[in-house]
């Protein structure tokens, strides 16, 4: 039995709103048929591609948010979040200056560092490194060095004058725990002839991970007092490195130590260290964002082309259900139902796709090594060890909520077209 025919014998004379029998129809009409086959593949689609569309936004949306947040925790929380250096002269109080800065409101850490760029070097191979040095109670209280120790201990590490170092850089030199390695630098000893360079063996007293693989590739933590000797420095430092509570309020703890500085000090924040790179990330999510939303509008768009060529194939079956008195309004609805329908359990089936593979993406990647025997994630070239991924909920339902709009939107025009329909004329040219 026709869908004209149907109509003929339950066309409600109510004026309801989105009545039993709309929502039969527009059900019939999104079932597959022979004659309706080609519709049906059009809906099917445009149900595919705002599935796909929505689930790629909240996956790929979550990664770089995992990404920002992980970069900047490992970033900032080693690097610190403002850096204080001398202006007049040489950081020689920095025990002074550190224990007044710590006074300071916001601040929870300030940490007197002494910093120089040298060659690490084994017997297996060599590799550039950043050497920091600092006391022993104050690498303890870094948590991404203390807590992600994977050999040896911290404990006595100023009383050994040996170094911790980073475990890529351990995997590289081919070292262990309890190993040497040598320190190498330009600026030695003066002589004569000229400066020296500075050779140094030192034992490994730690291997940490931060999980950052440029940090764990070149960072080298030697004791204070014994870096100092190594540089040259006459008793100073040369930077304190500041860590507060919220790095979002570091402004508001730069202009406190400002107001009232413990001696005159150039300071700067991580804000502007990192202000390229953070500026990089987030013109990339923006650029990723525009892209894939494009995904779900040509869905949305098959959505129009669909229901524009269901309402030619169902101009018979409008015109008689119009002479047998159903209103515009119900043929509106009939058609704003049937493409809705695709938009709103596209949008839901994306949610929900999209919502499991950000929460369980490690383990999907690790299958997928796992299958092709590759790794997919490599280290070295993004930086961290594992993929990201932070949900952010907003986020979610705003690009939920852009998908029923736009799939909303696209069944106006169709069903308006429908309701506008003349019965006499589409009876004569049936």
């Amino acid at each position: 039995m026709s869908a004209g025919s149907e109509a003929r014998e339950s066309v409600p004379t109510g004026t309801k709103a989105f009545a039993g029998f709309e929502w039969l129809l527009a059900g019939r009409y999104l079932r597959t048929r022979r004659r309706e086959g080609f519709v049906s593949v059009i809906a099917g689609f445009s149900f595919l591609g705002i599935l796909l569309g929505v689930a790629t936004l909240i996956i790929v949306m979550s990664v770089m948010n995992g990404f920002r947040k992980e970069l900047l925790e490992k970033i900032v929380g080693v690097n610190g979040h403002i850096f204080a250096t001398p202006i007049d002269r040489p950081l020689d109080d920095y025990e002074q200056v550190a224990a007044k800065l710590r006074q300071v409101q916001g601040i929870k850490l300030a940490i007197p560092l002494v910093e120089g760029q040298a060659l690490a070097s084994s017997q297996v191979g060599n590799s550039g490194v950043l050497v920091r040095g600092v006391s022993e109670s104050d690498i303890k209280s870094i948590p991404f060095i203390a807590n992600n120790v994977k050999q040896g201990t911290l404990d006595g590490f100023a009383s050994t004058n040996g170094v911790a170092i980073g475990r890529r850089l351990a995997g590289s030199l081919g070292l262990q725990a309890g190993d040497t390695i040598t320190i190498v630098t330009p600026r030695g000893a003066s002589t004569p002839f000229g400066t020296a360079p500075r050779i140094k063996a030192y034992p490994v007293t730690a291997i940490f991970e931060i999980g950052m693989s440029e940090f764990d590739a070149s960072f080298v933590f030697m004791p204070l007092a014994e870096s100092q000797a190594y540089f040259n420095r006459d008793g100073d430092v040369n930077v304190i490195e500041i860590f507060i509570d919220n790095p979002d309020q570091t402004q508001a703890v730069r202009d406190r130590i400002e107001a009232d500085p413990p001696r005159p000090l150039v300071l700067s924040d991580w804000r502007q260290r990192n202000r390229t790179f953070f500026n990089a990330l987030e013109v990339e999510r923006n650029v990723m964002f525009i892209i894939l939303t494009l995904i779900v509008l040509v869905a949305a768009l098959n959505i129009v082309s669909g229901l524009i060529m269901l309402v030619k194939d169902k101009t018979e079956d409008i015109a008689i259900m119009r002479t047998m008195g159903a209103s515009r309004g119900t043929v509106l609805r009939v058609f704003l139902i049937t493409g809705a329908a695709i938009g709103v359990v596209g949008t839901l089936g994306g949610l929900i796709l999209g919502v499991v593979f950000a929460n369980n993406i490690k383990k999907i990647m690790a299958g997928i090594n796992w299958i092709f025997g590759a790794n997919l994630w490599d280290p070295t070239v993004r930086f961290l060890s594992d993929i990201p991924s932070v949900i952010d909920w907003r986020e979610v339902a705003s690009v939920v909520l852009m998908a029923l709009v736009l799939s909303l939107l696209a069944t106006l025009y169709p069903a308006w077209k429908a309701a506008r329909l003349d019965p006499v004329k589409a009876l004569r040219m049936g």
